[in-house]
């Protein structure tokens, strides 16, 4: 079952189309041009071997009016981590502030404005436990995000290999 195919279909619920799916490692925030410069640089010494992300369940962020509904990631993967933890000793490298909340990974499938988490239990019950795919993790992507009434336009800064 593909994650683009459960959109409940739910008033005040943008579900993201397939090519916008993705996992954040870090939320870096503004960024100017020489620290982004330098953010690349260290980003490209990332290296982590490429893997397998188990995609399970869903779930929602925002208590009783959820901003997010997601899909997990299972127990997440080591090598997850080891990516995560890469990433953030980058922006580190490069002068920034790393994002210290906690990491909880999660692929975002939608952003609710205005949804009770009671009109999304029928769907958070029906996926809690499913087990929708694989995903093979071969690439990082530092995006930048602009955001415009139709919700955040995120363009392409640089890709990263996995090894």
């Amino acid at each position: 079952m593909t994650l683009s195919k459960i959109d409940p279909g739910v008033r005040g619920l943008r579900w993201l189309p397939a090519e916008q799916l993705h996992l954040t490692m870090s939320f870096i925030g503004e960024v100017n041009a020489e620290r982004e410069e330098r953010l690349r640089e260290t980003l490209a010494t990332v290296q982590v071997p490429a893997f397998f992300l188990p995609i399970k369940g869903a779930g929602t962020f925002g208590g009783e009016r959820p901003s997010v509904v997601w899909a997990g990631v299972g127990k997440g993967h080591p090598h997850l981590f080891a990516l995560h933890q890469h990433i953030q000793d980058a922006v580190l490298h490069a002068g920034l502030e790393p994002d210290l909340k906690p990491f909880h990974p999660h692929i975002t499938l939608g952003r609710a404005r205005g949804v009770s988490r009671a009109t999304l239990k029928p769907f958070l019950r029906r996926y809690a436990e499913t087990e929708f795919d694989q995903w093979k993790v071969t690439t990082f992507t530092l995006f930048s995000s602009r955001l415009a009434p139709e919700g955040s336009v995120y363009a392409v800064e640089m890709r990263r290999e996995l090894l």
